[in-house]
Parts: C-alpha cells; structure tokens; sequence
C-alpha cells in the first residue's frame, strides 16, 4: 500500500501539503483532484522520487514498478512503434543483454545464459510485443502506417499520446497519469478508460474529465486547504460526499457560534459581580478552549453567459454538394491538386440547433469545422452563409493563435477599438482577470487561463452560431462547468466537437457523425457510439495490456463489424428535445419574473436605508419634525411590508424554477 505519515510539503515559499496522513491501498484506482496550483502534479513528484517531503514519510513497496508519462519526447528519426515499445525497460534490457551475449565468441558458459536470456524473453512476451504495442497505438489513434513513422515527424499533441503509450506499454505496479485525455479525443479515451479499468496495478490519475474519473476510479483522494481528504467511489461520488459534509460543518458552526454568543454574554454580565466571578471564570476557559471551526470551503464559483445574440438568420448556412478538404499548391502559389475529407455534404443549420460532431480522428471533424468557420474554402459545392450571421470559433488550437506578448486588455481592444477601456476591463474581470493580470503579458499564464481568455473574446462578439473544437482542452473541472451552464443557456445556434461527454450531454440535442468521408446522422447517444467505436474500430484493440503477473487471460472480445448500429431512437430523442424545449419554455418566464423581483427588491431596500438613515439624524424627534417623522415612520413601515411580500414572492418563484 502507499501511506503518507506527517508528510509536509513547501515549493519555495508556497506551504502545498501540511502534515497530511492518508492510506491507498493496492489496486485502488484513485483520482486526484484539486485546485490549480494545489499541489497535484508535486505529489506525483513526490510519488516518483524526484521532489523530497520537507518532513513525514511516504511509503511504499520498494520492489514496485511505477509508471508514468514523460513530459518531453526527443525529435528522434526511431519509428513510433519502437519508441512505444521502448517504455518496456525490462524487455529492451533483455534484448540488449541477448544481443552482446551473441557477438560474444561462443562457450557453453554463454551459451547456458543466451539460453536463459531467451527463457526471460518468453516470460517477458518478447514474441508478442509488436502486435501488442501495434494495438495499443491503434487505440490511441495512429495508424499503422504512422507507426513506422519516426517521432520527430509527429506535432506535440501526437508526441504525448506517445508518450502515453510508453507508460503504457511499461509493465507496472504503480501508474501515475497526468490529464492522460488532453491530447486525446473522444475515440481514444474511450479506449483508454477500457484499458485503465482492466489494468490490475495501482492507479493514479489527475483528470479534469468528470465522466472520465466516473468511469475509471473508484476512490478519489482530494487536496484541498494543504490537507489529503479521501473519499470512496468516483467522483459523482465525491461530489455528494463533499456536499453532505459542507451542510454539516455549516449546521456545526452555526452551533459553536450560538454556544459562544453564549458563554460571551454570560461573561460580559457578571465577570464583574463578586458572586458570579468563578462561574464568569469557568466560561472564559471554555472560551479559550473552544476550538475555531471554520466551514468548508467550496472552491470560488466562476460563471458567465453568452449574450444574446444581435440577430438570427434562418437558415444560418446551407451547404449545398461540398466537398471539404484542401487544395494543394505548388512553391508558386498555384493550385496542383486537391485533398478531399469530407465530400458530397448536403447540410443546413437552423436558429437553435445543437450539435454535436462525432467521429473518429483523422476522420474529418475539424475539418468540416473550419469549412464552416471559413478558414479554408470548399474544394467544390456551394456554400450559402444567411446574412447577419456572426461565427463564434473556438479552434482546438485556439490558445496558440493568442499573442503571447500582450495583454488580455490588448486582445479584447484590437476587437472592440471603440469601447472605452474601463467598460473593457470591467468584462475582462466577470472573467477572472482582476486588477494588473488585465494588462499584463499572457505569456506566464497557465494554459487554463488563456482559454479562458480565447472565450471571453468570443463571447463578446455576442456569435448567433457557435464553432466550438474540443474548447475544455486546459479547462479546469469549475471553469469547464461553467462553460458547460453557459453554453445550456446559450440562445443561439451551436456545433461542438468535444471529449467531454458530459459537456456533449448537457448541451446538445442531437449528433451528427462523420464517417468513411461521409456526414450523416446519428441515431442514438453517447452510449450508443461508445458501443459502435468498440465494434469497429476498437474491436481488436481491447486486449492490449502490459505484462503483469494478475492478468487475466479471460478478457471479453467483441468481434469487429463494419457498419455503424441501427438504433431506432429517432422518437425518443425527438421526445426528450420536445422535453428540453419546453422545460425551457417554462423557465424563461420565470427567470424573468425572478430577475424583475431582484430588482425591485434591491430598489426597495435602497428606499428603506434613505429612510432608516434619515430617521437616524440628530433632532428628528423633536417636536418642530413632528410631521416629517410620521411620514418617514409610515414610508418605513410600507417598505418593509413590501420588502417582505417581494422576498416572498421570489422565494415562491424560485422553488417554482428549482422544481423544474
């Protein structure tokens, strides 16, 4: 097991874990959360030797593999499939050893030991490694013509998922992953939450994926104030957990606080009286022993919301025979060829459509988006945009298109030259850029941050149609909530590729697939494509796991099928968008009459404090302000009555809202 005894941790002079005990037991799949900067990626460290505890213990078994991904790959000319195999340390020191064993000249004593280096080979399951690291990188989403492929061909995202795949394919007791689905897509986790719940180690993992962790973990380990709070299940489990604790440590406050006005009142009576001076004495102890609770703190809330937009075009676009692609050209800027992805699109969006776009990668969806979008033409077809219509794109490398060198302030004022600059940073700030982080350079910003900033440009453009290409890439769990309630309340038209499934679930109505260069729609959810990746093209990748002396041999095969399923739920999912839109309809009004409410009920109480101060002044009892005082006594006593039928009325409206 692994346990953590008194540890302590300070990076600079930033306290992240104080004396901290917690127990992991093995083949726990643990999920570890917590805030930005709290420590998560520094526990790892520690976990894998290269930091050192400021004081305590961690402790686990020393003969344990462990496991993890490295953060740089080298731009080397070795193919992909041999740079995966290679996390097999094992296996390449058998190799090496076998391999200056046989360039020796030969003797029975080196014969005896290349007979046992292959012996070790067999256990190892040298004979089956490259159909194993071949299916492995299948799954991640490489083809196999890419595997041959030399690593410093690949971009930065492709060079992580192979570094994934050495963490992988490295036989372990202990495997430490670190947002392993940032750089991957829907196809791909999918895969990997396959693999991980097969895997018989010691799991742990940070993920801002929630249906990721629900899928995976069964404990999640919490940093939070500096302390290892664990809890069992995964993290819809926690999140209960943490809920039903905060309602008692508050309901536990509350009654110190109550026993302490108590015992403060008492003391402050009769510490003075003789006869009460030891009972006086005896409290003020009690006092002093009374430990400070504090409630816990639910991480600061962010949130924000689409305006509405300026206008709707209906249709919004049509796309008439397109083929999408990319028209190849020479050094000359002449066009010399044409790629196509996607072809013969027949397609139209609608004012309040939502989807989402399926498919496996490489199979086209970024890029139908940016055809969309308009950053590259149609190769052929016709392309009809309605007129009023603004696109909001987040690209899936939207964050490196942002200048680096600049400001926030800088980016939202090269959209916006004519807005004055404090109703610029007063927008800036509903984004969690306060004070001298709106005018300073970006670069240290972390990835989450400038994410953040790419959306708030978008929004402020207040787009009638929404592009969005994987936008949770470096979210954190809060802001990609919050993203996900602002895009629910979103009145205009949106299209989104994501690997956040709970995202996809709480904003979209309905799935449109792309597929054998083909766009199509999607009978069925989320469960049902999951279904559909493992028949065709998960179905001979599944039984790809590291050797390990508890595998099981056992393991379930779906038999690969061609085409995609026949699911037959049209109605259902009409239904439920029928459902949705009336749950909406519903809401509208009353977010409306509540938001009246809140307004009239914070003029009534600016009324009421005119008067209560007024009431306050020197002399105004006096006999000469006889007049005026009764009718400031009676514009009192008709504000607060008014004051209470409002806040009635709103509590009714919110229940109403919360019923829905």
């Amino acid at each position: 097991m692994i346990r953590f005894q008194q540890v302590s941790l300070m990076r600079g002079i930033k306290p992240l874990l104080e004396s901290v005990d917690v127990t992991l037991n093995p083949g726990d799949k643990i999920g570890l959360i917590g805030a930005n900067g709290a420590g998560k990626s520094s526990l790892f460290g520690l976990l894998r030797g290269e930091l050192h505890a400021d004081q305590g213990e961690i402790d686990y078994p020393a003969k344990w593999r462990v496991a993890y991904v490295a953060q740089e790959t080298p731009p080397l000319v070795r193919a992909a499939l041999d740079y995966a195999i290679d996390g097999d340390i094992t296996l390449r020191r058998l190799e090496a050893d076998l391999a200056a064993l046989e360039a020796q000249p030969d003797s029975i004593e080196n014969g005896i030991a290349i007979g046992n280096l292959y012996g070790a080979l067999a256990d190892a399951d040298a004979y089956t490694v490259n159909s194993r690291g071949e299916q492995l990188l299948l799954g991640l989403g490489f083809t196999l013509e890419q595997m041959q492929q030399p690593v410093a061909s690949f971009s930065g995202g492709w060079r992580m998922r192979l570094n994934l795949a050495q963490a992988l394919m490295c036989p372990s007791d202990l495997l430490l992953l670190d947002e392993p689905t940032n750089h991957l897509d829907l196809d791909a986790i999918i895969w990997l939450e396959d693999w991980l719940k097969r895997y018989t180690g010691t799991l742990l993992i940070i993920s801002h994926d929630r249906d990721f962790l629900d899928e995976v973990v069964n404990v999640i380990v919490h940093i939070d104030e500096r302390k290892l709070k664990r809890y069992s299940g995964n993290y819809s489990g926690f999140e209960r957990q943490r809920a039903a604790q905060m309602i008692l440590a508050q309901g536990a406050m509350e009654k110190q606080n109550r026993q302490r006005a108590h015992l403060e009142s008492f003391v402050n009576r009769f510490k003075a009286q003789a006869s009460k001076a030891r009972q006086a004495q005896s409290r003020m102890k009690a006092l002093e022993k009374m430990a400070e609770l504090a409630p816990i703190r639910a991480a600061a809330e962010f949130s924000f919301e689409f305006r509405e937009p300026l206008n709707a075009p209906n249709p919004l676009l049509v796309m008439e025979d397109v083929n999408a692609g990319y028209k190849l050209k020479d050094e000359y800027g002449d066009q010399v060829g044409e790629k196509v992805i996607v072809n013969n699109i027949n397609f139209s969006l609608q004012i309040g459509q939502r989807i989402g776009l399926l498919g496996v990668n490489g199979a086209g969806k970024s890029t139908l988006i940016k055809t969309i979008a308009g950053d590259i033409d149609p190769v052929t077809g016709t392309f009809t945009t309605g007129k009023g219509l603004t696109i909001g794109y987040f690209a899936q490398h939207q964050v490196e298109m942002l200048r680096h060198d600049e400001s926030p302030l800088w980016h939202l004022a090269k959209i916006a030259p004519t807005v004055r600059e404090q109703e610029l940073r007063n927008f800036l700030g509903s984004f969690n850029f306060p004070g001298q982080m709106v005018t300073s350079s970006i670069a240290p910003f972390s990835g989450g941050e400038k994410a953040r900033l790419a959306l708030a440009l978008i929004v402020w453009q207040r787009p009638n149609l929404l592009l969005l290409d994987e936008p949770t890439n470096h979210l954190d769990l809060e802001t990609r909530e919050a993203l996900t309630d602002a895009l629910a309340q979103f009145e205009g038209t949106l299209v989104v590729v994501s690997h956040d499934r709970h995202l996809l679930r709480a904003t979209t109505d309905q799935f449109i697939i792309v597929a054998n260069g083909k766009l199509q729609p999607f009978d069925g959810d989320l469960d049902d494509y999951k279904d559909w990746l493992f028949q065709t093209k998960l179905g001979k990748g599944t039984d790809v796991l590291p050797v390990h002396k508890d595998k099981s041999e056992d393991l379930p095969k779906v038999a690969p099928v061609a085409a995609a399923p026949v699911v037959d739920k049209r109605d259902q999912k009409r239904q439920e968008a029928e459902q949705r839109q009336k749950t909406a309809a519903l809401r509208k009004p009353l977010e409306g009459k509540i938001k009246r409410l809140e307004e009239q009920i914070a003029k009534r109480n600016e009324q009421k404090a005119q008067i209560d101060a007024q009431l306050a002044e020197p002399g105004i009892y006096d006999a000469a302000n006889k007049a005026r005082l009764k009718t400031l006594l009676t514009d009192q006593t008709f504000y607060t009555k008014d004051l209470a039928q409002l806040e009635a009325e709103w509590l009714e409206q919110q229940e109403e809202l919360e019923k829905l």
